[in-house]
């Protein structure tokens, strides 16, 4: 920072009337007295107010996740969990039909897919990455209930009648039970893609919806045709 030169003065020397042998005395200043001092000053003072501006106008700007983005991330990633789990153990089934094998396959990576974002956004929002209360669908205008009992999950009976099966009978299981938990899915999604905050949890919800309905007309036509 410079500092300002104000004025040079003469200082005459003791005893003499006219300051023939006067001697000079420079007077410094303070910064703020200097005028490229006090622009760049304010200048400074006006980028920095602008950055604060435009950070609190961003905070305030981005909603933040209510108890729909919350509760339908940590339920939806359980419900995905079991359709991940009920797709790979129709993989593993020798004598099934192939192109169902081909859409277990997409519906295993797609949903794991998702199950990763929600765990992702679980961070962001500091919220436990898995329903922890043990109770589910609470964030919705639905009964609470149990979370392995959420609409749309298959029983431990379901799952074990749905493991032993072979062949045909496995490929209609396997339809039987997603459609079910696809629809579930749907109403949650649906749900979600209205009632939640942040437009992430929207957007990921709407395209769940989509996707999921897309994926019960396809189940539904081929098992027609075989």
């Amino acid at each position: 920072m410079k500092h300002a030169k104000l004025r040079t003065v003469s200082n005459p020397t003791p005893g003499t009337d006219d300051g023939s042998d006067a001697s000079t005395q420079t007077i410094v200043l303070p910064w703020w007295h200097h005028r490229g001092n006090l622009i760049s000053v304010l200048l400074a003072a006006i980028i920095l107010a602008a950055g604060a501006g435009f950070v609190i106008g961003e905070r305030n700007a981005t909603p933040q996740p209510n108890a729909v983005d919350i509760g339908y991330l940590q339920d939806m990633r359980a419900h995905h969990e079991q359709a991940v789990e009920m797709a790979l153990i129709y993989i593993a089934k020798p004598g099934t039909n192939s192109i169902f094998h081909v859409i277990a396959k997409e519906i295993a990576f797609g949903q794991a897919v998702d199950i990763g974002r929600m765990i992702q956004l679980l961070r962001e929002y500091g919220k436990a990455e898995a329903n922890e209360s043990g109770t589910a669908m609470v964030w919705m205008d639905h009964p609470a209930m149990p979370l392995d009992r959420m609409p749309g999950l298959a029983t431990p009976s379901d799952l074990k009648s749905f493991i032993a099966a072979k062949g045909s009978e496995a490929d209609k299981q396997f339809v039987a039970l997603m459609v079910a938990h696809h629809e579930a899915g749907i109403h949650m999604s649906d749900f979600a893609a209205t009632n939640a905050a942040t437009s992430e949890v929207r957007a990921m919800a709407d395209a769940s919806s989509h996707t999921q309905q897309g994926e019960i007309a396809e189940l539904k036509k081929l098992l027609a045709q075989i």
